[in-house]
């Protein structure tokens, strides 16, 4: 893994260190990564956000009482913590300062928040749905809006 101080350096200032990768890191391996690559690593690392969103929510409805759609909000918010340190390195390659990074992509898991939760609430409490089938729909949603904005905007290589 690179050492890196400072201001985020493009894929191309970096240096290489060699290893597993023949002089490429897994940072800069992820930087570059084709649109089909990227969104397989995304939705690997949404795998790990979703099923601990799905703990939350099932500990929450079942073991304490709690509303789908409130359970399901903090799920969500715990797994975007998650998802962006996982995302930041491992999917796009960290190219951006982490304020910079960050500041976009909680901007945009923000509204991916009201989104989830606002479905949850029409789908569960207003169309009377089971609450895993509106969290499958929600989260199959989900998954577009934040790769999308998370590729062409929160962590978009600076030009």
């Amino acid at each position: 893994m690179e050492r890196r101080t400072g201001r985020a350096a493009t894929t191309g200032q970096r240096e290489h260190q060699g290893g597993v990768h023949g002089g490429t890191t897994i940072v800069d391996a992820a930087a570059a990564a084709p649109l089909s690559k990227q969104f397989l690593r995304f939705a690997l690392v949404g795998a790990s956000g979703t099923a601990l969103q799905y703990l939350v929510l099932w500990l929450g409805v079942e073991r304490c009482g709690a509303g789908a759609a409130a359970a399901s909000g903090v799920g969500y918010a715990l797994a975007a913590v998650v998802n962006y340190v996982l995302n930041y390195f491992f999917t796009f390659g960290g190219a951006r300062s982490h304020l910079r990074a960050a500041g976009r992509y909680f901007t945009l898991l923000g509204l991916g928040w009201c989104l989830n939760t606002a479905l949850m609430w029409l789908l569960v409490d207003g169309a009377g749905w089971h609450y895993w089938v509106a969290q499958a729909l929600a989260t199959g949603l989900g998954l577009l809006w934040n790769f999308a904005g998370s590729r062409w905007w929160a962590f978009r290589p600076p030009r």
